[in-house]
């Protein structure tokens, strides 16, 4: 857990982007996108099982984990779909398998819907992708983000801990507690906390949520049946909403699935990607 590291990076228009490649060179591509308030870590134990049979790109965000986080910095959703197209060209990447939580789902979307990024295959886990959206404290935060910018380091670091605790059911270990919450301590990440709240904006999945109907590559919607962030009613609409969608409900699980049912997760992801090339069926 604690060798987690990007060692390469990448000048995006909205700063610069912490990446790594797991696994063979020559196997098929799949990328993975983490949410908010995460970072690549959450996908370690996934991104190493798909590693062995595949060539896996992992990153943080910008503004998120081990990447740039700046003063006035755009790390919106608008922002980050760019981004994600800027570097899928960054890694010569025409058309890879996309694999994608929370705020990353919409990330992928954006790119792919509005920016032509293409994909052989989409998984989306728990995806921000219909409104409404965002809990009731991402609310209060986005509405007084620049009052909660002001808390005192400790009272803000029990802030995210609570939050963070929040999205898993199972209850996470203090190990990867800590690790979670890390890259929002101290004054540049406590300032990228509530900045890519105050950021947030509904109005980002509004501009493409007629537009799911239109999406033609296989997809998988997996998604948390305990989740208290995006109920899984939520999955179910969205899946209704995209043509061939599979759905598989992760049992036992809340917002990260990852860390609730990693082995699950991955299962139901190596399954879904050694299906040949095509659309995915109900």
């Amino acid at each position: 857990m604690r060798n987690w590291q990007l060692t390469e990076t990448f000048t995006s228009t909205s700063g610069e982007v912490s990446w790594e490649r797991l696994g063979d060179p020559g196997g098929e591509p799949v990328v993975l996108l983490h949410g908010t308030p995460f970072s690549s870590f959450v996908w370690r134990a996934v991104a190493r099982s798909l590693a062995r049979g595949h060539q896996v790109f992992v990153w943080d965000m910008p503004g998120y984990g081990a990447s740039e986080k700046a003063e006035g910095q755009d790390v919106s959703l608008a922002a980050q779909g760019r981004v994600f197209a800027e570097l899928l060209d960054h890694w010569g990447l025409d058309a890879p398998a996309v694999v994608a939580h929370d705020f990353g789902g919409a990330v992928s979307l954006r790119a792919h819907l509005l920016h032509g990024a293409r994909y052989r295959a989409l998984a989306l886990v728990d995806p921000v992708a219909l409104a409404p959206w965002g809990t009731p404290f991402f609310r209060l935060v986005g509405e007084h983000s620049a009052v909660f910018e002001r808390l005192p380091p400790a009272l803000h670091r029990a802030l995210v801990r609570e939050y963070v605790s929040s999205a898993s059911h199972l209850g996470l270990r203090p190990a990867v507690l800590d690790r979670l919450v890390q890259p929002w301590e101290g004054d540049p990440g406590q300032a990228a906390f509530y900045r890519q709240i105050a950021q947030a904006d509904q109005r980002y999945t509004d501009e493409i949520q007629d537009r799911y109907a239109d999406i033609d590559i296989p997809v998988l919607l997996c998604w948390g049946q305990e989740d208290t962030w995006l109920p899984v009613a939520r999955g179910r609409e969205l899946a209704a909403l995209i043509p061939h969608a599979q759905w598989e409900p992760i049992a036992g699980a809340g917002h990260l699935v990852q860390e609730d049912a990693p082995a699950e997760l991955t299962t139901a992801l190596v399954a879904f990607l050694q299906r040949p090339r095509g659309r995915s069926r109900t």
